[in-house]
């Protein structure tokens, strides 16, 4: 960083954290930011900087453009070509934000609008029930149908959202220096647990408890047990329509999922099996979908949203081919395994360091497995959490230039 530090240097640095902490009530806003904040970057003289995940990224964004030029219809395709945008998210926060202490506050503004926004979606869950005439199993089919979207427009988007945000506070609590207003950081993890319980939404669900029994694991492995009693104290406390939601996931009624979710996957290994190497073309999944369904399934379909696959290795491969599918998985495992190095260098003891790494880690294990079931990266505001994420864990692992807390300035 320049020294001293110039008007336009510390433009750039607030425009992105403003970008990062928009995301959970605004996509527009944040994306407004984000431009501005590479403006001010550009304009300032800075170093431009990106972690070393930029090439299994590049190879992902010259295999989606490779498979547009091929696609035989690239004015279609052009959205995920707009959509690369995003990524500058990741140069901005690795770039500007070298200052752990606002890396440190960045993840606690998310909690606390994490906070905020649950209570939205508590009043919106109350409000949906009330619909529904009963807190039974009347009102099951009624909030399948329409969750909770807090100030997003979409309940997917919304309970990752709050899932990611608290994996991070969570990780906070767990792993950075402790602080004399601890008690407000845990009320928001309260909030921002109750809100994704709320959100309906089982991969998330899933997500949660695997990144959660990892924090657990990496603080002390005997709080593992607790994951699986906090699961089960939720299921037993919770309404008949919450118990139904839970058992659908082996046990499903004709208003969940389950069975359009096979009908996406086995259409989609068909367009891989058919285009390999370069997909159906970059929004080609929705527009030739019908041209690649069995013939042993009955119509109509079951419902459900039949735009993507509903699983990110399954849908890029489908999409863009298997080589810029292996090229984000490969991007994915790089981050896990650069974290997990970083970890084990670290001295013993709570630091800012060792909360963005095992936070870090969380999110990546709960964006991959609820990839599984959910195109999560295709949604802007949750693979632009993702990569504020994935850029404050490499600013964690750099030692040149990075600004780091002192003992006392790490107690918020």
């Amino acid at each position: 960083m320049n020294s001293p530090e110039s008007l336009l240097s510390r433009a750039a640095r607030w425009l992105t954290f403003g970008s990062a902490a928009a995301i959970l009530f605004s996509i527009a806003v944040s994306q407004i930011l984000l431009a501005l904040a590479f403006a001010a970057l550009l304009a300032s003289g800075e170093k431009l900087r990106l972690p070393r995940i930029k090439w299994p990224l590049a190879l992902f964004m010259l295999g989606t453009l490779i498979s547009l030029a091929f696609s035989g219809e690239p004015g279609a395709g052009l959205p995920q070509v707009r959509k690369f945008y995003v990524f500058l998210e990741l140069l901005v926060v690795y770039s500007t934000l070298r200052d752990l202490k606002i890396v440190r506050w960045l993840f606690l503004t998310w909690a606390g609008i994490g906070g905020l926004t649950a209570i939205r979606g508590f009043v919106q869950f109350v409000s949906k029930m009330r619909q529904a005439g009963e807190f039974g199993l009347g009102s099951y089919t009624a909030l399948v149908g329409e969750r909770i979207t807090g100030f997003t427009s979409n309940w997917n988007t919304y309970a990752a959202e709050e899932m990611f945000a608290l994996l991070m506070v969570g990780a906070f609590l767990l792993f950075a220096p402790r602080g004399r207003r601890t008690w407000v950081w845990i009320l928001c993890a309260l909030l921002t647990g109750m809100a994704v319980l709320l959100a309906w939404t089982r991969g998330v669900w899933i997500a949660t408890a695997v990144a959660a029994v990892y924090l657990a694991w990496r603080r002390r492995p005997w709080l593992v047990v607790f994951v699986p009693l906090a699961v089960a104290l939720a299921f037993f406390a919770s309404p008949a329509a919450m118990r139904a939601r839970f058992t659908s996931i082996y046990s499903p009624t004709s208003a969940d999922s389950n069975q359009f979710r096979i009908v996406v996957w086995r259409t989609g290994l068909r367009m891989i099996e058919s285009h390999p190497l370069l997909g159906v073309g970059p929004e080609g999944v929705a527009r030739h979908f019908d041209e690649y369904v069995p013939a042993d399934f009955p119509r109509p379909l079951p419902e459900g949203y039949y735009g993507h696959l509903h699983n990110i290795y399954l849908h890029y491969a489908a999409e863009r081919g298997i080589p810029t599918m292996l090229a984000l998985v490969w991007m994915l495992v790089q981050i896990g395994v650069d974290f997990w190095r970083g970890l084990r260098a670290l001295p013993p003891g709570p630091s800012l360091r060792r909360f963005l790494l095992n936070g870090g880690i969380a999110v990546l294990l709960a964006t991959m497995v609820e990839g599984v079931v959910e195109l999560n990266l295709g949604d802007s505001e949750v693979l632009t959490m993702f990569l504020v994420v994935a850029a404050c864990g490499y600013l964690a692992l750099d030692k040149d230039g990075i600004v780091e807390a002192d003992a006392a300035a790490a107690r918020p």
